[in-house]
């Protein structure tokens, strides 16, 4: 059984992914450096496609895609609407936000560039 401060195991691994994101000469972030929860991930809903390439690379299982929330729908313009609705209305979450260490995997293997990391910390 993990220890409480070891973090969960992602639900998918992409090996492939993961090291295509790894050796990205602009992944942003702190290598994994940075203390639990310094940095956030911040998901832009207008420009997520639901794909999971974030959950794929994410070695702290920060993030879930999952059906887009009511609210989060409607604060979206018309055509983000319309693109959230082709895509299946799916984006993703980060309900373990406070897990991630800015390793900036997720940013780089997004296909929409729709992660930013976002430090909370000054």
């Amino acid at each position: 059984m993990p220890s409480p401060a070891s973090p969960p195991a992602p639900k998918r691994t992409n090996p492939a992914k993961v090291k295509r994101a790894a050796a990205h000469p602009h992944r942003p972030g702190q290598a994994c450096q940075a203390a639990p929860g310094e940095y956030i991930p911040v998901v832009n809903r207008a420009k997520c496609e639901g794909k999971g390439d974030c959950v794929e690379v994410c070695p702290y299982n920060v993030f879930d895609v999952t059906t887009i929330a009511p609210a989060d729908f409607q604060a979206l313009g018309f055509m983000a609407r319309l693109k959230v609705r082709v895509h299946g209305m799916q984006t993703a979450y980060t309900p373990r936000q406070d897990a991630c260490l800015a390793c900036g995997l997720c940013v780089v293997a997004c296909p929409e560039r729709a992660i930013q990391l976002v430090q909370t910390i000054a």
